[in-house]
């Protein structure tokens, strides 16, 4: 029996048609169950960090109006602390979880209080790796299922200094931090929190840095440490302290820039070392007994929509972070976070970095009791 080509063609085309309509269906017909779900619970819970998400929700807030919208913005270690003294008393009042990748990493992940993220994702534009950094979705737990990394930002502003003060033209690699002159003039966001953890680690897992450079520069610089993020903007721009390490773990650095005080960020990326990049506090992850799972689902795919994405760089910081997605625009990034394709970066954004026990071990080590 003679087969015709254009026989075959037809019958393959229209099976692949057949397919791809069955898998249009049956995505929808799970979003838009999902979403009668979510609006039958009426409300969705978020907790979380680093972002105004009240600001950014608002879109939201128009798209799905039937859902009561509730958020706890306060930092990273006050949110660990909060979450798990509620699960210890047995109370389960959050849905959504946004944090830095170290909180959630060590925080929430170690204790078992994330369910999956990964089977959440729903929307094809979602889905799609291809619309993201690298072609693929960046998960920063070993099992790649729990925390979603939507961020990656250069980590070239880690370091600030007094312009006044400091000329960048000294510094061609980090190592040049521990010359005898800037002894006593460096402040640093306490090394023994996680606010510090993208500092640390690209200074822990730099093949060129490692554990040698960070005992020198917390053990023998005698840099003052502090956790408030408007005291050290404060030293930078008056000079009392002319460099600062993590200074723009807060917003704080980015307004006083705009408000032009004398301070910059040292390019690192143009040091010996080169650059890195990491989530910046742009992780979600998905509550444990979440007690409006729908809701849930119906959030973190808005969040990390091209909607979403979009609100989180335009409104999400003074300092407009730079989103995974490589399909909307990036002209509101700000300078500092923006990666150049020409460049390499250390990712920090990776499972086998996000370990900080030994680093945090050797800072305490180090640090200069008091």
């Amino acid at each position: 029996m003679k087969i015709f080509p254009r026989f075959v063609f037809v019958v393959a085309w229209l099976a692949i048609s057949v397919n791809f309509v069955f898998a249009q269906t049956n995505w929808q017909a799970e979003w838009d169950k999902t979403v009668r779900a979510a609006e039958v619970e009426g409300r969705v819970t978020l907790y979380g960090c680093c972002y105004d998400y009240d600001r950014v929700l608002e879109a939201f807030k128009k798209k799905y109006p039937k859902l009561k919208v509730s958020t706890l913005l306060i930092n990273g270690g006050q949110l660990a602390t909060r979450v798990l003294a509620e699960r210890r008393g047995e109370k389960y009042l959050v849905d959504v979880i946004s944090a830095g990748a170290n909180s959630l990493h060590d925080a929430f992940y170690k204790a078992n209080a994330l369910d999956p993220i990964k089977p959440a994702l729903l929307l094809p534009e979602v889905v799609d790796q291809s619309k993201w950094y690298d072609g693929e979705h960046r998960y920063i737990d070993a099992e790649r299922r729990y925390i979603f990394a939507f961020n990656a930002n250069s980590q070239a502003g880690q370091i600030i200094y007094n312009v006044k003060q400091v000329s960048p033209g000294e510094f061609k690699s980090h190592w040049d931090l521990l010359n005898p002159k800037w002894k006593g003039k460096i402040s640093s966001l306490d090394p023994t929190t996680f606010g510090m953890g993208t500092a640390l680690q690209y200074f822990y897992y730099h093949a060129d840095l490692g554990a040698p450079f960070i005992r020198k520069l917390y053990g023998e610089m005698q840099v003052t440490i502090s956790r408030d993020a408007r005291q050290m903007t404060d030293w930078l721009s008056s000079g009392k302290f002319p460099i600062c390490i993590r200074c723009n773990a807060a917003a704080e650095v980015g307004k006083a820039v705009q408000q032009h005080l004398p301070i910059a960020y040292f390019d690192t990326d143009e040091w010996k070392e080169g650059g890195s990049t990491s989530a910046a506090g742009g992780t979600l992850g998905l509550a444990a007994r979440a007690p409006h799972p729908n809701a849930a689902k119906v959030l973190i795919n808005w969040l990390l929509s091209r909607e979403g994405q979009m609100a989180l760089q335009k409104l999400g910081r003074p300092d407009a972070h730079n989103s995974r997605r490589i399909d909307i625009p990036k002209d509101d990034v700000d300078p500092t976070n923006r990666l150049d394709p020409g460049k390499k970066y250390l990712d920090l954004a990776k499972p086998e970095y996000q370990d900080l026990t030994p680093i945090f071990k050797l800072v305490k080590e180090v640090l200069p009791q008091k």
